[in-house]
């Protein structure tokens, strides 16, 4: 019920935006998808941190689209790229870095140019009450809490990685996570007395959670780009999903999300 009160919501911000920007028809809005004409299954493989978002997104695809069904395939990107490469049927990656995707473009197995749909911040999470007292980046470096990151080459992991060497902090690692939703799942669960996630997965883990801003000289932007693959087992579904995604309404569900746009 909630999901289709947002839905309505979102539809009607959307449609007093096209009446606003009446006249002459050009404005800088982001495209408006076509539904309705895609048919049978659209195989999505996304990030972990996409999870909540394109939970939804899935949804309003398919009320446009009733003869489409979207499955979601969530992991870290990097494990998400090894599938692709090893010939796992997928119609579309959305990746939570470009260098993954670049890989799976150097393989030839995209069809066109991929796009930067929305942008992540880092935030460090830390369960509710924050028993470990953390208030910052040093705090990864004391050996009496317990540490989580993401793996490396999982995007989470290589991002906190480097914004914890760009203030000189060499992180005392206790266990390093296959996702981001992996690890978030640890410190909610107060395994952990802290982690680096992304700001979504801290606002989608509710009051289980707190987050800690890290400051912008030290953040690291993460740009998601998203593409039709070249050996697509539905290429209109391919198309459709992806445009949907890019599309203002697409766009409004993933802002919803605290995701930012490119």
């Amino acid at each position: 019920m909630m999901k289709q009160l947002r839905r309505a919501m979102l539809v009607g911000i959307l449609a007093l935006g096209v009446v606003a920007c009446g006249g002459d028809g050009e404005t800088d809005a982001a495209p408006k998808a076509e539904g309705g004409d895609v048919e049978g299954e659209v195989l999505v493989f996304a990030a972990a941190s996409l999870t909540d978002a394109f939970g939804d997104i899935k949804t309003a695809f398919e009320e446009d689209n009733p003869d489409a069904e979207v499955q979601l395939n969530f992991g870290g990107s990097s494990a998400l790229r090894e599938q692709i490469l090893s010939g796992a049927p997928a119609d579309v990656f959305a990746s939570a870095n470009e260098s993954n995707m670049a890989d799976v473009v150097d393989a030839d197995e995209v069809a066109g140019e991929p796009q930067v749909f929305v942008t992540n911040e880092l935030q460090i999470a830390v369960p509710a009450g924050n028993p470990g007292k953390v208030k910052g980046l040093d705090a990864f470096a004391n050996d009496d809490l317990l540490i989580g990151l993401c793996a490396v080459e999982v995007p989470c992991g290589d991002f906190a990685r480097e914004a914890l060497e760009g203030v000189g902090v060499e992180p005392a690692i206790d266990t390093n996570e296959p996702d981001v939703r992996a690890l978030l799942t640890k410190i909610g669960s107060d395994e952990l007395d802290a982690g680096i996630v992304y700001v979504t997965d801290v606002t989608s883990a509710g009051d289980r959670v707190e987050g800690i801003d890290i400051p912008a000289d030290d953040n690291v932007v993460a740009k998601y780009p998203i593409a039709q693959l070249a050996g697509a087992p539905n290429g209109d579904g391919a198309k459709s999903f992806k445009e949907f995604v890019l599309s203002g309404e697409g766009q409004q569900i993933l802002t919803g999300y605290g995701f930012g746009t490119p």
